[in-house]
């Protein structure tokens, strides 16, 4: 059996979210903002991010895959869910649950530039940039971690956990 320890209460995630709200409700305040997550751990934040948020926005999502069933990346970025929304022109807020290594991220980046988005930006619940592999950086970060596997709020450990309202380390 797994023992969950709790990293970022609910109360802190959403203390959090209201606050990463309203800094990119400024910065995109006379800007159409299309909000596009990152399937499926982003889910639950970006549902919060932009309710939070005090400007419009257009919704999208995009499945990416580097993880399968394993809590090792394999390196290989998988398009498992492409957008609907033409973004060509548009500002892009890219919401993460967790950047990592980088290489989803930066393989996600590199596709919106080519599908011609205007600006990229991306707001991230967990910044792990201990492990980074790729030159990429969160715009907006809630919260940074150093170690360990990570569960809850939308993120999982081989589809289990995601319900769960706060953030916690696994241990195994």
């Amino acid at each position: 059996m797994s023992e969950l320890i709790e990293v970022l209460s609910k109360q802190e995630i959403q203390k959090k979210v209201d606050a990463i709200a309203k800094t990119i409700s400024s910065d995109y305040k006379d800007k159409k903002l299309v909000v596009i997550g990152v399937l499926k751990g982003s889910f639950i934040f970006m549902a919060d991010l932009v309710r939070a948020l005090e400007i419009p926005c257009e919704l999208d999502f995009i499945g990416a895959s580097s993880y399968g069933l394993s809590d090792q990346t394999s390196g290989t970025i998988k398009i498992t869910k492409d957008i609907n929304i033409d973004i060509k022109g548009k500002d892009i807020l890219l919401v993460e649950d967790i950047v990592d290594t980088g290489t989803t991220l930066a393989f996600l980046i590199k596709y919106m530039n080519e599908c011609g988005a205007n600006s990229i930006k991306v707001c991230a619940l967990l910044d792990k940039y201990e492990r980074r592999e790729k030159s990429v950086t969160p715009d907006y970060t809630c919260h940074k971690i150093t170690e360990g596997f990570i569960v809850g709020y939308g993120i999982d450990y081989a589809e289990h956990y995601r319900y769960l309202p706060a953030v916690y380390h696994i241990k195994t």
